[in-house]
């Protein structure tokens, strides 16, 4: 196993919460379009910000670990295993869509064909057009372009700690500058397609990640020491979550700060989580959740495939007089979802990996072994 492919547990548990908060909200949302599932169906539209903290992480890590030891990265062959992780499966579900323009997974109208193929059909992008989930992948490919060219640039300086804290601030500053000025100016509110779709309103969800990775890679005594108290770490992250979560799903925050901040706060509190997971006794790295591990693996291939499965099966239930709201109908399509991601998975996405591992292979990070968590598996970061 590659050192750089071993995964820490608690990683697993907080991937797997991400893709079922997704389905649980795409099950509201298109199949039952009823509360099904309560206020965790409210926020489950939240699963997103989760995947984006440790993306943030996942990724921040890997370019930053070489800068702090004085190395220098391959940007080519980083961007090379990116696009060999994340292009097969996208573009094997976009040749899907492209195939059946009509019928149940149909949306209102597809952005044009290069935005699909450059991933930026979030610009622009409304509710009710067709493969609109591929919006996170949107900002999640962008940052995969910045991110790499301002760790190429910071690896330049002197003091590319200090720099990048800057940088970092200033961005998250902007998010917030430009969340607060769709609100002021054009009444869009945080769940407005304008906002809830924009780059520049959403690529902040990216940031705790980040700063977690520049802690654990710029300040390795601070990080070791907030280790030590990872499971106050992992309660305030939970508090915090829940609150932002509660406020923002009961109205408890008024439109403009909800727009404004409650990203950033919904982020925030992932991202204590994900710092908590790091730390080896953490309540996520000592409790196994069953099955966690595998949804984990499966969860992009998962968070691509399942919203069209869910829209295929949809009319079915109401052809056939069923209740959606029944729990052996919930857990039939929940498995239909998580089925179709695993196919994906199996038929896609790992060749490719494959590949990945031949033409690209990991580099070896000095004493990454002492990384590996118990139980530790293999993971496509």
């Amino acid at each position: 196993m590659p050192p750089s492919t071993i995964r820490l547990q608690g990683l697993d548990t907080l991937r797997a919460c991400a893709i079922v908060l997704v389905l649980v909200s795409h099950y509201a949302g298109f199949v039952s379009h009823a509360p099904t599932f309560g206020i965790l169906g409210n926020v489950g539209w939240s699963g997103v910000d989760l995947f984006f903290v440790l993306s943030g992480y996942l990724i921040g890590n890997q370019l930053l670990a070489p800068v702090a030891r004085g190395e220098t990265s391959s940007t080519g062959s980083f961007f090379a295993r990116r696009l060999l992780r994340t292009l097969p499966n996208y573009y094997a579900m976009l040749a899907i869509y492209l195939l059946l323009p009509h019928g149940p997974i149909a949306g209102s109208g597809m952005p044009p064909l290069w935005q699909m193929l450059t991933f930026t059909q979030n610009i622009g992008l409304a509710y009710g057009q067709t493969f609109t989930h591929s919006w996170s992948l949107c900002i999640e490919e962008q940052f995969y372009v910045v991110l790499p060219l301002a760790v190429l640039a910071l690896a330049r300086v002197r003091r590319p700690a200090r720099l990048a804290w800057c940088v970092l601030l200033g961005a998250a500053a902007l998010g917030v500058a430009a969340r607060a000025a769709a609100m002021l100016h054009g009444g869009h509110d945080a769940f407005a397609a304008e906002v809830y779709y924009s780059t520049l309103c959403r690529f902040g969800g990216l940031l705790p990640g980040v700063a977690i990775a520049m802690l654990k890679n710029f300040h390795p005594t601070l990080f070791a020491r907030l280790q030590a108290h990872a499971n106050a770490i992992f309660a305030a992250g939970l508090a915090t979550t829940a609150f932002v979560l509660h406020a923002m799903a009961r109205d408890g925050f008024s439109p403009f700060v909800a727009t404004t901040f409650g990203f950033p706060l919904v982020a925030a509190g992932f991202g204590l989580l994900v710092l908590s997971a790091l730390g080896p006794h953490c309540i996520l790295n000592r409790v196994r959740v069953p099955g966690a591990a595998s949804l984990a693996l499966w969860s992009y291939a998962v968070y691509l495939a399942h919203k069209p499965i869910f829209m295929a099966i949809r009319p079915q239930a109401g052809r056939l007089g069923i209740d959606t709201g029944a729990p052996w109908w919930i857990g039939a399509i929940m498995a239909a979802g998580i089925g179709g991601g695993w196919l994906l998975y199996r038929l896609v996405e790992t060749p490719f990996m494959r590949l990945r591992e031949r033409w690209y292979p990991a580099r070896p990070a000095p004493a990454a072994a002492a990384a590996q968590a118990p139980g530790g598996t293999a993971v496509q970061p």
